[in-house]
């Protein structure tokens, strides 16, 4: 097969850039590799020579005929022509066959260059209640970048561009600096000369559309429709209609939904709607019926049940009047009433209404103080207490805690400290 045996070279170096044994099988192969690919990719901030020879190892070693020569003779021997000659393709390519195109947003284009995945675009879009619970669409007008129709995305009349000198066509740019005796740092950051084209365009050859830039402005107006039941924070994805950019994948349009907060109703617990209703006293005594219109325009009849009294703060619910579920409309959550009873104001009744009263509503408590219990009590007067009076006398006893509190911590820095000293 050949002239002479070659000369054994250094036949571990792959099998130490993998990090296995010589004994590896396939399968233990393929682990190493996917598992240092993946920490060593590029595209996640990896080292870039890394990954190349982390690929060139891969294909040597996961090849039998490749593998026996290297074993005998080393990386010289493939380098000479045994075997069918040392690695050839691309190592994006070899990622992207465990992988797939998609793996990090990206893929290889038919000249070898890795697309990147463009960003997604998200808004937030407000809705009422009403909108939610019945569905809508709504027609929204945005702008986004879009490729050259005239130069096709090119950037130039008749696609002449050259390398970037800065980056070496890369489109990234690595610095070193110096942190530290003996310690360096390397950054990889976009390359400001071709903003991470990869490529030069002279003026003269630009395009007169997008003056070189690739991508116009563009006008879209997306349909966004809001079904029933959906919620607060949930997303509408529009795929593939962001920002267009040369050889990227375009990225997503994302409208979050944000709810307006409702002068009536309350959605709590998915899909439960919530309602608060003031009656007078006479109605939780003596009964109570109401309209009351729902998100959809519709009027529902409330009313309580014959003889039924409705203590304050009490809740009560009407099954399948709620919000609709978003995966089945037709079924509803419940809508839950709670009913704040208005006492009338002091005074408002006279002595014989008030026996009146008294004579229909349950008996006093039995226990009644006597003349004698009466003569050794003493007077006293009830006056009301506002709400805001309530509120600062609990802002005044928290500061006076806090004050009690700041005066123990000055007493114990002040005391004496217990010393021991070795005799």
């Amino acid at each position: 097969m050949f002239g002479r045996v070659p000369k054994k070279s250094d036949n571990t170096k792959f099998y130490e850039v993998l990090g296995v044994p010589k004994s590896a099988s396939q399968d233990e192969l393929k682990k190493a590799y996917k598992k240092a690919a993946i920490k060593n990719h590029p595209d996640k901030g990896g080292d870039p020579e890394k990954f190349k020879e982390l690929a060139h190892a891969y294909e040597v070693l996961s090849d039998p005929e490749k593998r026996e020569i290297y074993d005998q003779y080393g990386e010289d021997a493939l380098k000479e022509g045994m075997g069918g000659g040392g690695s050839s393709h691309n190592p994006f390519d070899i990622f992207e066959s465990f992988f797939g195109g998609g793996a990090f947003g990206g893929g290889g284009s038919s000249r070898g260059r890795r697309q990147k995945r463009g960003e997604d675009v998200v808004h937030a879009l407000k809705v009422s209640l009403e909108e939610l619970y019945n569905g809508t669409t709504k027609k929204l007008s945005l702008s986004r970048n879009a490729i050259c129709s005239k130069c096709k995305g090119k950037g130039s009349k008749s696609g002449a561009s050259s390398r970037c000198y800065g980056c070496q066509g890369t489109g990234m740019k690595i610095t070193t600096r110096q942190i530290g005796l003996g310690m360096i740092q390397q950054m990889q950051h976009v390359c400001p000369e071709c903003r991470g084209s990869g490529e030069m365009i002279s003026d003269r050859d630009r395009c007169p559309q997008c003056k070189g830039n690739k991508v116009t402005q563009e006008k879209k107006v997306l349909e966004v429709h809001i079904e029933k039941g959906m919620r607060d924070g949930q997303k509408i994805t529009f795929e593939g209609q962001a920002d267009e950019a040369p050889d990227t994948i375009t990225g997503d349009i994302v409208f979050v939904l944000e709810q307006k907060k409702h002068p009536k109703f309350d959605r709590r617990f998915g899909d439960e709607l919530y309602v608060d209703h003031k009656l007078s006293l006479t109605e939780a005594l003596c009964g109570f019926q109401f309209a009351l219109t729902h998100l959809d325009g519709r009027q529902l009849l409330i009313k309580s049940n014959p003889g039924e009294v409705v203590k304050p703060g009490q809740y009560k619910a009407i099954n399948d009047e709620g919000m609709p579920h978003h995966q089945r409309p037709f079924m509803k959550g419940k809508l839950v009433i709670q009913f704040h009873v208005i006492f009338p104001e002091s005074g408002v009744f006279s002595p014989e209404q008030c026996r009146k009263i008294e004579s229909v509503l349950p008996m006093r408590p039995s226990k009644h103080l006597t003349d004698m219990e009466l003569d050794d009590c003493e007077e006293t007067t009830l006056h009301d207490v506002s709400a805001e009076e309530v509120k600062r006398w609990k802002e005044q006893r928290q500061h006076r805690h806090r004050e009690a509190y700041d005066e123990d911590d000055d007493d114990d820095e002040s005391a004496p400290r217990v010393q021991c000293a070795q005799q």
